[in-house]
């Protein structure tokens, strides 16, 4: 029987329903929360939004990649389509815009992500330059640093900013896939054995790459390729992935720790600087077993998102899946292979003062479910049901949040929010 709060150490630990024994510390303290959800209002106070057709020309987004914000309260929208910045000041007036597309420093050609530091910084990916554009205060270019690796890599990443303002942390999930430009059929490419989250230090002409930590992976086969002609093949970075693989998903701490949760039980890990996760935070919900009918709903799902059909009618009124519009889209979700859990944890973030929202699944396998939310030092503080709120895109000073939304006209907006003392 599980007893609230109960706390205990132990040296080796397998948790009920982990799909890998947590490795790497000497001593990990394991804090066991309640089952029964205790249930919150997301009376969230509104501040302002912008974002409109018929508003201000600076506040016509086009597409909303990244928000953020800075100590001061300012919010920082990310338009990757205009390749432009817009800082907005707490009343929810134009500060400033700076960017834009172009080939020169300080110009975008395919920034895909920003990240903005506490003293009002911003650091932005950009794979065409193959650089970060660091911006100071104002606006202004202070220089650029160099990525690691070849250039070619469409990687989408999210960058979160540490505190100190020198280095970011790069979150776990590749959203893309890596260009080898090799004409010989041998690879440099090494198949990872586990899933790491990095370090990049900025401090330097060029990105220095460290691991913050290390997850747990799930076993794959070998990586995928795509002969693409010209000598270049496209390898993808994570091996074929099967569905309902539990995410790495990680938040960054006030004090520079993470919080992640690499598996498919509900166990999120508090890592150190030196990436030993010192703190597991668990709640006694376990891991679902794959069946068949989750299996066919989420090919249907999926096929159904894709617009093509798992039957559709042959000549002569004969029912089939024979040739047609949409094969190779039904015969790559047909195919899909499946993890044998589906995971309890969706989603992982960390608020502007350490509060850890933790997304729980719903119902069904990808349904969303309540939203957990847990300070780091093992505390539960309540839970909000599944349809009461978004997690926020970007949490701030003083319970600031901004939620990205669509209005009536399908026009991406942000909300601003206050968020009470005890969740932010």
């Amino acid at each position: 029987m599980m007893r609230t709060g109960h706390r205990i150490r132990v040296f080796a630990v397998l948790l009920t329903g982990l799909a890998a024994p947590v490795i790497g510390a000497d001593a990990q303290e394991i804090i066991e929360l309640p089952g029964e959800d205790r249930w919150l209002e997301a009376d969230f106070d509104e501040i302002y939004r912008v974002g409109s057709a018929l508003g201000e020309a600076w506040e016509e987004f086009g597409t909303i990649r990244r928000v953020g914000f800075d100590a001061a309260g300012n919010l920082y929208v990310f338009d990757s389509l205009a390749g432009r910045i817009t800082v907005v000041g707490p009343d929810g007036e134009l500060v400033r815009e700076f960017g834009g597309r172009g080939e020169g420093p300080g110009e975008f050609q395919h920034a895909q992500d920003m990240a903005v530091m506490s003293d009002g910084r911003v650091v932005v990916a950009d794979m065409g330059h193959h650089a970060y554009h660091i911006f100071g205060p104002s606006g202004e270019l202070e220089r650029m640093v160099r990525m690691d690796g070849p250039p070619g890599l469409a990687i989408i990443r999210m960058h979160w900013p540490e505190p100190g303002g020198r280095s970011l942390i790069v979150d776990a999930r590749v959203r893309g896939f890596a260009v080898d430009f090799r004409e010989t059929d041998e690879s440099d490419f090494t198949f990872p054995k586990t899933r790491v989250i990095e370090r990049i230090d900025l401090t330097g002409a060029d990105a220095v790459r460290e691991v913050a930590a290390e997850g747990w992976m799930p076993p794959r086969s070998d990586p995928e390729t795509l002969e693409t002609g010209g000598g270049r093949r496209i390898v993808s970075l994570e091996g074929p992935r099967r569905e309902f693989e539990p995410p790495l998903a990680v938040g960054v701490l006030p004090d520079g720790r993470l919080a992640y949760s690499d598996s498919s039980a509900y166990a999120i890990k508090i890592a150190e600087r030196d990436g030993v996760a010192s703190r597991i935070l668990t709640r006694p919900f376990l891991p679902e077993p794959v069946t068949e009918r989750m299996k066919r709903a989420e090919k249907d799902r999926q096929l159904k998102e894709a617009g093509v059909s798992s039957v559709r009618l042959m000549p002569g009124g004969v029912s089939g899946t024979g040739p047609g519009l949409g094969d190779r889209a039904r015969e790559r979700i047909e195919s899909l292979e499946f993890f044998e859990e589906v995971p309890v944890v969706r989603s992982v973030r960390t608020s502007w003062n350490g509060i850890i929202w933790v997304r729980r699944r719903g119902e069904e396998p990808v349904s969303r479910g309540p939203l957990d939310l847990l300070a780091p030092d093992g505390r539960y503080i309540g839970s909000y049901p599944a349809d009461a709120t978004a997690i926020p895109h970007a949490f701030g000073p003083g319970g600031l949040a901004a939620f990205i939304e669509r209005d009536e006209l399908d026009i991406q907006t942000v909300v601003v929010k206050r968020l009470p003392l005890p969740v932010n």
